[in-house]
């Protein structure tokens, strides 16, 4: 038995690092979960960890059709929606001097607008206008990073249209609250900072953080239960620093 026995989650960006910690976490608590991924052979490994109270649908979340699929296959088969765990998203280290337009649009598709349109297309899902999103923001969002602009310029739009969302929401008991992970050890960040540099850069975000080490996909899924849980009922439009103190000076 769990806090969250019958209840029905989606996590974009679910078959790795803290999506997938998210999605084990509600299967933990007792909720199926609908996870996406771009790539099949990634989206069928994660099934296999998360077992039978999981549903896997390829897509992209920079694609409409895909987007809508989702959440065809949900109300299909579930019928409703309880919890979104608006994840997906990407990033790259490119300066200013060497941005390009199909950077530009490659990042803002992804963590804009397919955030935007994860986001409205699941309102409809949720029953009697009852549930919680959370939205995946980022230290970038309010801290300068080298050659980090365009993917802190995507976190930082999402973290103030959240701010308009629950007023568009309001009457209803529908709750979008933002969290900002800190330094948290992905397999995102072998891809970004390279295989051969990343122990010293791991190392130097632990020196960077006031509580002395790199975050887990598993501290940040702790804060998507209580978000998700009636514990927070009276939570709404926040932006949760799950940093280890990182993002306060």
């Amino acid at each position: 038995m769990g806090i969250f026995d019958g209840k029905v989650a989606v996590v974009t960006g679910g078959t790795s690092g803290i999506g997938l910690g998210a999605a084990q976490m509600y299967v933990k608590e007792g909720a199926h979960v609908f996870i996406t991924g771009r790539r099949q052979a990634e989206l069928d490994e994660a099934l296999k960890l998360l077992g039978k109270n999981a549903t896997g649908v390829q897509g992209d979340v920079s694609k409409l059709e895909d987007i809508d699929k989702l959440f065809e296959t949900v109300k299909r088969e579930k019928g409703h929606l309880d919890f979104l765990f608006a994840n997906a998203g990407l990033g790259s280290l490119v300066p200013l001097q060497e941005i390009t337009e199909e950077h530009y649009y490659k990042t803002f598709d992804v963590n804009v607008k397919g955030t935007i349109f994860t986001v409205k297309k699941a309102l409809s899902l949720f029953p009697n206008e009852i549930g919680s999103i959370i939205v995946v923001g980022s230290l970038a969002a309010a801290h300068g990073d080298p050659a980090f602009s365009v993917y802190g310029g995507t976190k930082a739009a999402i973290r103030q249209m959240v701010r308009s969302w629950i007023l568009d929401l309001k009457g209803t008991q529908i709750r979008v609250n933002v969290i900002h992970p800190g330094f948290i050890n992905t397999p995102a960040y072998e891809h970004l900072f390279g295989k051969e540099a990343l122990p010293a850069v791991l190392e130097s975000m632990a020196e960077k953080t006031p509580l002395g080490r790199v975050g887990t996909a598993e501290d940040i899924a702790k804060v998507v239960k209580f978000l998700s849980s009636d514990d927070s009922a009276y939570v709404n439009g926040i932006e949760l620093y799950v940093d280890g103190g990182a993002g306060q000076y």
